[in-house]
């Protein structure tokens, strides 16, 4: 098929950045103009679009079988899970993100100039309501992994959004790897990754992988009435586990948690439909370190969701011009749906893409950092046409593949992604 070839900055591949922004890969901001505005900026997350209020519950949930390779001195796997839900309605509105996390992204937002107690993220409040009542109805189960070095807090958008259209979104965080997860007690497990190289990025697709099935596993306790509260002794909201259909699986996550999201349905056959969005499925491509899955594609409905240039010479991230997206298709048995957003870039699927218009509006960043994390992050496309359309294709492919929906890709089509079929 035909592309536009609009020049678009390099893709960004920092994937060990901090909260929001690629701060470590960049140069050092000059400072903005004074900011007039003596109150901080509250950040206000888009609106879920679909028919269902949602609420939002957090489990903490401990594997004492695991502990972590770069942590010999854990003895238990903690894993934290956000999950967004349809709801009755009532309770208090849920916090976008905790204290601490809001910390990470002041300390981030000063790496381009803006001052820290400028912005308010701790005060940001979402669409959900907490630990409210679920609706009466078994719905569709969604297992969500972030990218590597990333906080589950930072897909807001997508995950309330899914939610709002009669899924059950669950949103874990794998610590020690994302800069920081807070624990209900108010420990904080800050990451402990050593370096961003092959051998550590294969070491964390083993213990994502193992996440995601401990997750998996406890969902479906959670359904079938075996445990009623959390690890730390929080009851499940009312309904939610009457809610989980644990035979309508399917999973996603963005750019590390892609291949999370490939590798976990190579092994375990609960998950029906997969997406990844914008990863890479090698763990080193230039050096042919394949993932498993990358050799073995895909036996059941797979997505792909690729966005700007990719690699060291800037081509279209889409499997015409990435070896490993080409291999997996290849091998797949199973249909694969490729959605290609040209003047998007990696980070278009993150909160940064609804978070960066409204600094630039209440700051207005000049520095060469900021431009270049903004451009080199998230691409030319409108930041409220990227949102909506993937939140449109997410919705209309598992709506597909789990519930029967007519057509796995949404009517109107965006405008601002181009699709193909294998």
């Amino acid at each position: 098929m035909t592309r536009s070839q609009t020049p678009r900055a390099v893709r960004t591949r920092a994937l060990l950045c901090a909260a929001l922004v690629l701060a470590a890969s960049l140069s050092a901001p000059t400072a903005l103009s004074a900011v007039t505005d003596p109150e901080p900026v509250v950040l206000e997350p888009p609106a879920p679009t679909g028919p269902h209020p949602t609420g939002r519950t957090t489990l903490h949930l401990v594997d004492p079988d695991r502990g972590h390779p770069w942590v010999p001195a854990a003895e238990d796997r903690d894993v934290v899970v956000d999950v967004w839900y349809p709801a009755r309605g009532g309770g208090e509105p849920a916090p976008y993100v905790p204290a601490s996390f809001a910390e990470t992204m002041k300390r981030d937002f000063e790496q381009y100039g803006i001052p820290r107690d400028a912005v308010d993220a701790a005060g940001a409040r979402t669409a959900s309501r907490l630990d409210a009542e679920a609706v009466d109805a078994h719905l569709p189960v969604l297992l969500f992994s972030p990218g590597m070095g990333m906080s589950r807090h930072q897909y807001t958008a997508l995950g309330e959004d899914l939610a709002s259209r009669g899924f059950v979104v669950a949103a874990m965080d794998h610590p020690y790897e994302a800069l920081v997860v807070e624990l209900p007690d108010g420990r904080l497990l800050r990451t402990a990754l050593p370096t961003n190289d092959t051998g550590n990025r294969r070491l964390a697709g083993g213990v994502r992988l193992a996440d995601a099935r401990f997750v998996l596993d406890r969902l479906e306790g959670f359904a079938a009435g075996e445990d009623a509260a959390d690890d730390s002794g929080h009851p499940l909201p009312r309904g939610l586990a009457d809610a989980l259909d644990m035979e309508r699986v399917g999973m996603f996550g963005h750019s590390l948690g892609g291949v999370t999201t490939a590798e976990t349905m190579l092994v375990d056959d609960r998950v029906d439909a997969g997406v990844n969005m914008d990863g890479s499925l090698a763990y080193h491509v230039g050096d042919e370190e394949w993932s498993d899955a990358t050799l073995a594609g895909a036996s059941r409905p797979f997505a792909l969701m690729g966005a700007g240039a990719s690699g060291d010479e800037g081509l279209p991230h889409h499997s015409d011009h990435s070896p490993d997206w080409r291999l997996f298709v290849e091998a797949s048995s199973a249909p694969v749906l490729e959605v290609y957003m040209p003047d998007g870039e990696h980070m278009a699927s993150t909160d940064l893409q609804w978070i960066a218009p409204q600094l630039e509006e209440a700051f207005s960043p000049s520095s060469a950092a900021w431009r270049n994390a903004v451009r080199g992050g998230l691409g030319t496309v409108d930041p409220e046409d990227s949102v909506a359309a993937q939140r449109a294709h997410l919705a209309a492919f598992f709506d597909h593949h789990l519930r029967g929906g007519a057509s796995p890709l949404p009517d109107p089509a965006p405008a601002v992604t181009e699709v193909t079929e294998h």
